[in-house]
């Protein structure tokens, strides 16, 4: 009999967990990968002496293998936050989804456990760029200016620790980072720890290489960026996208990674746009996502100028 818990390499993902196994201690065989790797159900052969714990990566895309543990007689806990399309029905499948704008896995964790580790749950909100939603939580706790850009600091580079094609391209696996972070007593403890200080150091080595990036493509309501094959723009990927987003608040943004056989795409729309950024990137086969916040993991080559034309016809404010 095992139990396998399964997360996002991200904050949210890792935040979830985090304040799961504070409430929860139990010995688990850790399943995870980089932020895009989320078909994560499909690495584990379950059986009907077998339970897991699914946290922040969209069913949908899940949903074989999710059917097949169940099939094989394993009890499943969801806890997500993206598209997750029909639901399926079944007495060992226990959900927990919210999709509306608001929501982040780590916040549906910290309803679930009556808000027991509010500060982990904040640095997952900051995390998934939730900032105002965060920092409305912190304040109603009465938490001070100064804890809560440290729980942004933590949420925004261990967000940034999960970009990468490989793991190669990470500083620390996602599995490890969540074991070093469970050992601090609480997230401030965490926010000073040198696991933080490493990712800051690299964070900031790898944000100076943007600064001669410029647009690809612009419009009065949207930026395209085209980002070098490179680790660092990787790892940047997310983190540029988020940044230029707080900068440019009224544009949607698109950064464009080159990959085999194609690219990889983040996407940013902002509220009042005619489409959300989960719609239009599950317009391409391995797209999807959440409203503000979504991505295509392959954009093969041959679709790059319709992305291109899509993105400036498509992406546009609601008259």
């Amino acid at each position: 009999m095992s139990h396998y818990d399964l997360f996002n390499g991200d904050a949210d993902g890792i935040f979830a967990l985090i304040q799961l196994r504070k409430a929860q201690p139990r010995k688990s065989i850790l399943v995870s990968g980089v932020k895009r790797d989320i078909e994560l159900l499909a690495k584990v052969d379950a059986n009907n002496r077998d339970s897991l714990t699914v946290l922040d990566i969209s069913l949908d895309s899940n949903r074989s293998a999710l059917q097949q543990a169940l099939l094989n007689g394993a009890s499943v806990d969801y806890v997500d936050h993206h598209f997750a399309g029909e639901i399926p029905s079944h007495p060992k499948l226990a959900t927990v989804i919210e999709t509306g704008p608001a929501w982040c896995t780590s916040l549906l964790v910290d309803r679930l456990l009556h808000h027991r580790y509010p500060d982990w749950a904040i640095a997952g909100a900051f995390g998934d760029n939730l900032d105002t939603v965060a920092s409305h939580y912190g304040q109603r706790l009465a938490m001070s200016e100064p804890q809560l850009r440290q729980l942004q600091t933590l949420g925004r580079l261990v967000n940034y620790n999960g970009y990468g094609l490989t793991l190669d391209d990470l500083q620390f696996t996602p599995v490890e980072l969540y074991q070093r972070l469970l050992a601090y007593d609480d997230a401030i403890a965490a926010a000073h720890g040198q696991e933080v200080l490493a990712l800051q150091q690299q964070h900031d080595s790898d944000m100076s290489q943007t600064q001669a990036l410029e647009p690809l493509q612009t419009s009065t309501d949207s930026q395209v960026y085209l980002l070098p094959n490179q680790a660092w723009a990787r790892r940047v990927s997310g983190t540029l996208a988020n940044q230029l987003q707080l900068r440019h608040p009224r544009h949607a943004i698109a950064m464009l990674l080159p990959i085999d056989g194609g690219y990889q795409v983040s996407v940013r729309v902002p509220t009042g746009f005619a489409l959300t950024a989960d719609k239009f990137c599950r317009q391409f086969p391995t797209g999807g996502g959440r409203k503000l916040a979504a991505g295509i993991n392959l954009l093969e080559s041959s679709q790059y100028e319709l992305l291109l034309q899509m993105f400036n016809q498509q992406l546009l404010p609601v008259s």
